[in-house]
């Protein structure tokens, strides 16, 4: 399981949202680039970073920060938040930018979705599958399909899917453990999918929880803004699980 340590990024700060309420804002840091070489010095390579300006007006406004992490500290980002297109999913590459993941352009143009995923590949082409009462969030998570998202989900696959960013939104940022029952019952129905879960995450006993249900990996954030879990714990439980 891949232990994945995340930022927010609004206004050019580190911050968090309690279930994406952008009015329930915490201030973690006003320096991305050095926050993000503390994941770096503990030995991690690979990181998740939201653009929550982009993904809620639909544009880049922290891509040079993005870019900036990148090159400063070498270290390898998935990303989303403000993809709209085929387009702007090749100007995130183009930034050095390695995953890109996607909810709003898979909701409002799936062929133009599956066109990316035919050209940069499913494990690429990350599908964000956010989770609100039982349906697709979309649009920083301001906007709520009508289909299930599980339904949606067996869509996607259809369409080349391989990998998903699955967020339970009520979860999201709240220390309140994770909804491991949401992630077994993808995984039972969608066996052929990688899931990388998120929301919730409170303490290693989490960690351990989502491994022994065969996740392909976890997103961490808050849980270690707030030391409630260490960058050391979670990387030698990242070390141990892919030993």
């Amino acid at each position: 399981m891949q232990v994945i340590p995340a930022i927010d990024l609004l206004n050019g700060k580190v911050v968090r949202l309690k279930k994406g309420d952008y009015n329930e804002v915490t201030v973690y840091s006003d320096d991305p680039v050095s926050f993000v070489k503390k994941f770096k010095d503990a030995g991690f390579t690979h990181i998740h970073i939201v653009d929550l300006n982009g993904a809620r007006e639909g544009r880049f406004m922290n891509l040079p920060i993005i870019e900036s992490i990148i090159q400063e500290t070498g270290i390898s980002v998935q990303s989303g938040g403000g993809i709209r297109s085929r387009e702007d999913i090749e100007t995130l590459l183009d930034a050095g930018i390695s995953r890109i993941v996607s909810s709003s352009l898979a909701v409002q143009r799936p062929m133009e979705w599956k066109a990316a995923i035919d050209s940069f590949g499913g494990d690429t082409c990350i599908l964000g599958l956010d989770i609100k009462d039982g349906k697709m969030a979309y649009g920083g998570w301001e906007r709520i399909s009508d289909e299930s998202a599980i339904d949606f989900l067996g869509e996607m696959v259809r369409l080349g899917v391989r990998t998903i960013l699955c967020t339970d939104i009520s979860r999201d940022g709240m220390l309140s453990g994770v909804n491991s029952g949401l992630y077994s019952n993808i995984s039972e129905r969608f066996p052929q999918v990688n899931i990388i879960a998120s929301g919730g995450v409170a303490d290693v006993d989490d960690l351990k929880q989502l491994a022994i249900e065969g996740m392909y990996g976890v997103v961490v954030g808050r849980a270690y803004y707030e030391k409630k879990i260490t960058l050391e714990e979670m990387i030698s439980f990242h070390e141990k699980t892919n030993s």
